[in-house]
């Protein structure tokens, strides 16, 4: 298990592939931009529906013609409903490993991990719970109170725990870090939305939200640096 400030070897793709670290800024092809236009566009025309009349209540014909493409071209994109509403999380999905791969050398990957939180935290990122821009908490309201996405999440959040053991060394133990990791992650933001969602804003929360990151990351370093 790599916790401390040793590097593994090469990232790889979920195949199991070496693949080099993308340069920092690479420019993105024009297909490439097309689609994530196309990815981004359909998303939001659903979200849009869905945060207006609920998740259940909306078609996929009726997202496909917002959209303004027929139901094949959207499930070529979107191969399940619920993944129209959690496409913002997808860029998400290994930002615990890529943080890992690109910590400074001699930096722990925990001490990176705790880095880029508290950044997080203090930029008021949606992923970390702590941010009260009617939007977001409208979109969160739609996604912690449908069942069927929260299962979706779910999913989501194992490919992020397997993405991050990847980058650890791929042996059980760390897979057993990545997915306690993980999961302290999820339950911090998680607070920290269920406190602004009863009606405090998130610079009153910043403070016990950064207190209890601290605490997180001082029971995972006990567990996992013992």
């Amino acid at each position: 298990m790599v916790m401390s400030g040793d590097k593994p070897g090469p990232r790889t793709t979920a195949g199991g592939d070496a693949v080099a670290p993308a340069p920092s800024g690479a420019p993105m092809s024009l297909r490439e931009r097309k689609k994530q236009l196309t990815y981004q566009a359909v998303s939001d025309a659903a979200i849009a529906l869905f945060l207006e009349r609920g998740f259940d209540k909306v078609s996929v014909a009726e997202i496909a013609a917002a959209a303004d493409i027929s139901k094949p071209t959207l499930f070529r994109y979107f191969p399940a409903k619920e993944d129209l509403a959690l496409h913002r999380f997808a860029d998400h999905e290994d930002e615990s490993a890529r943080v890992v791969a690109g910590r400074a050398e001699g930096e722990s990957p925990l001490d990176a991990l705790r880095r880029h939180y508290l950044d997080g935290l203090e930029r008021r990122d949606p992923v970390t719970g702590l941010c009260d821009v009617p939007q977001v908490l409208a979109f969160h309201r739609l996604l912690y109170g449908t069942p069927s996405l929260v299962a979706r999440l779910h999913g989501y959040q194992s490919r992020s725990e397997a993405a991050l053991a990847r980058v650890l060394g791929d042996t059980a133990a760390d897979r057993l870090a990545a997915g306690q990791i993980i999961a302290v992650l999820r339950i911090l933001s998680l607070e920290n939305w269920q406190r602004i969602s009863e009606g405090r804003s998130a610079d009153q929360v910043y403070g016990d939200a950064v207190e209890a990151a601290e605490q997180g990351f001082v029971q995972l370093r006990s567990g996992l640096e013992g």
